[in-house]
């Protein structure tokens, strides 16, 4: 199975990064294909913690091609931090490669995310205030468009960014009321990026398809979760692109027929940062206790922005959607462990709207939003799991709830993780091989 993606099944936050960062110990390759540095990845190898917002997460294996695709959105001042950061701990981002036709976020799409947040009374999206939204706008939108091909054209980038700024502006003071900003500060400093973005800048589209070719191993990485695509999430609390296995084929610049395998990772209970609807979500004292865990093992705090994650039971009907849209062939049960101390488990089986029985999502807000969960209850096992390096090791009660999972979502076991270091991961069957 050479290519293979990974695809989070909720809201985002089911630890893609520490699946990723296993996974590609066997593989030559790991390609980012969608989002920016509003989401991120946590990979922790021993006691060292690392949290990548725009890195492949397998970037810490020497051997391993790390790509970001043209579907990725790219501040190049995050990237240059996050490759100096990795210097900094004794690893080297040399295998690291960007597309030319991924685009570039500017200082201008941050403040106008903040302006446009700050502006909303009511119905905020929560956004992270990174600009990943309005330089898809401007991807979208074509003409204010900078990509990073474009970035490394000198020539073309004098003479493309003041026109863009202009636009900006116009906005900035027209609409917001703001001062303009300055066309040469900018220049300045992204032309430096340029010049030391450019060795890594190649034609990524060329260089998958041609490992594919060569029967490599090859993992396909996203960002956020399935209920935050643009198309078939809590729209319009959702991200500004298609995290889910939908987005490879046009993120990653290859076709759908080359994809392989797609391995769903999803938490053995909910999360979701920002606003939106959430049906399983615990009253606050409640959601505490899956929110920092015992022993603090929760770890519900969000990569790039440390807000505290809402949290809830198991929600099998957005599970069974997301297994369903992202075509899921094997699953990945991640955090385990954190419901290691629950005497009792609940898990949404079905949603009651207005008396009647819901167990497809809805696509409307405003029936998500009065859906009340029907709730199934599971012996909890009050044993510690972090130690399980075989499912027989697991407790009894542990086991019949993964077994419950997966006959949910409709595909085999592949992966469970009971904790957050990388050797806390227990393997059921080789991903690679399902």
């Amino acid at each position: 199975m050479p290519a293979l993606v990974i695809a989070g099944m909720q809201w985002g936050d089911e630890g893609k990064g520490k699946i990723i960062d296993y996974l590609a110990a066997g593989a030559d390759a790991v390609v980012r294909y969608q989002g920016g540095n509003n989401a991120g990845h946590s990979v922790a190898v021993g006691e060292e913690e690392f949290k990548f917002h725009l890195l492949p997460s397998g970037i810490l294996y020497r051997d391993v091609l790390c790509i970001i695709g043209n579907g990725v959105v790219i501040d190049p001042a995050v990237l240059l931090g996050e490759i100096e950061g990795l210097r900094r701990r004794g690893f080297s981002p040399d295998g690291l490669r960007i597309s030319d036709r991924a685009h570039v976020i500017f200082p201008y799409h941050a403040l106008l995310d903040r302006l446009e947040e700050e502006r909303r009374t009511e119905d905020k999206l929560g956004t992270t205030g990174r600009g990943i939204g309005p330089a898809y706008m401007d991807k979208y939108g074509r003409y204010d468009a900078i990509r990073i091909c474009d970035l490394i054209d000198e020539e073309y980038f004098r003479a493309k960014l003041p026109q863009v700024v202009a636009a900006k502006n116009r906005l900035l003071v027209g609409l917001y009321g703001r001062e303009p900003l300055e066309v040469e500060p900018l220049l300045r400093a992204y032309l430096a990026y340029a010049e030391a973005l450019r060795p890594l800048v190649t034609d990524t589209s060329v260089l998958v398809n041609k490992l594919l070719d060569e029967g490599r191993r090859v993992l396909f990485e996203g960002a956020q979760g399935s209920l935050l695509d643009i198309d078939h999430g809590t729209f319009p609390f959702v991200s500004s692109s298609s995290p889910g296995a939908g987005g490879v084929a046009s993120g990653a610049g290859i076709g759908p027929t080359r994809i392989d395998g797609v391995l769903g990772v999803i938490k053995a209970y909910t999360t979701r940062v920002g606003a939106g609807p959430f049906p399983t979500e615990l009253p606050p004292d409640q959601a505490a206790q899956l929110r920092d865990g015992q022993d603090g093992r929760g770890r519900e705090y969000g990569t790039p922005t440390g807000r505290p994650r809402r949290c809830g039971w198991f929600d099998a009907v957005i599970a069974r959607h997301a297994a369903r849209i992202n075509g899921v062939t094997a699953l990945a049960v991640t955090k385990l462990d954190v419901l290691d101390p629950f005497p009792t488990i609940r898990v949404c089986t079905a949603y009651r709207y207005r008396g009647e029985v819901l167990t497809e999502f809805p696509a409307s807000l405003r029936v998500l939003q009065e859906c009340e969960p029907i709730y199934r209850e599971f012996l909890g096992w009050q044993k510690d799991t972090t130690r399980a390096k075989t499912l027989a090791d697991l407790p009894r009660e542990a086991r019949a709830y993964l077994d419950w999972i997966a006959e949910t979502v409709g595909a085999p076991l592949a992966m469970v993780s009971v904790g957050w270091r990388r050797e806390e991961t227990i393997v059921v069957e080789e991903p690679w091989n399902l």
